[in-house]
């Protein structure tokens, strides 16, 4: 006997799904940095720093340049709106329902946004720009870890409500 899907394996497979998936990720992003730059550290924890980690980055890669931080910000935005929301879509939700296909979209989206935030602080900022990994487990770390959940769980929810 055949599993039976309930749910597409992938969530974008038009233009208006496109268009869900990048205004998901349009507004994922801001509330990843409103809760990050403004409500944690509002709240008196530690303000997350996505530009400067995404310049340092950069110049790791390529070297000191005049438009780093510029260059930091489209990198920054580009990730938000485009590169995680096609992660999501068409590499972490399609496996998600191939293992478990009556997953819901919300633990697909918790386990995402982990995925997101080791790639982060481990990936750029530890082995790229060559900080502590994780940043040494200091208030920002779990702040990014949170950030990455909630910016997750936001994209999940507008490619969800599409279906």
């Amino acid at each position: 006997m055949a599993l039976s899907v309930t749910h597409p394996r992938f969530p974008v497979t038009s233009l208006s799904g496109t268009i869900v998936m990048l205004a998901g990720g349009l507004l994922a992003t801001i509330v990843f940095d409103l809760f990050g730059q403004w409500l944690t550290p509002t709240l008196g924890f530690a303000r997350l720093a996505p530009v400067p980690l995404a310049t340092q980055s950069l110049q790791a890669l390529f070297g000191p340049f005049d438009s780093a931080t510029l260059a930091g910000t489209v990198v920054h935005w580009l990730t938000g709106i485009l590169f995680y929301p096609i992660g999501y879509a068409f590499i972490a939700l399609p496996i998600a329902r191939s293992v478990v296909p009556s997953i819901h979209w919300s633990v697909v989206a918790i386990v995402y946004g982990i995925v997101l935030w080791v790639f982060a602080l481990y990936m750029m900022a530890h082995l790229i720009a060559g900080n502590p990994p994780f940043l040494g487990f200091t208030g920002i770390t779990y702040v990014a870890l949170i950030g990455h959940v909630i910016y997750a769980l936001v994209l999940g929810a507008a490619l969800s409500y599409r279906n």
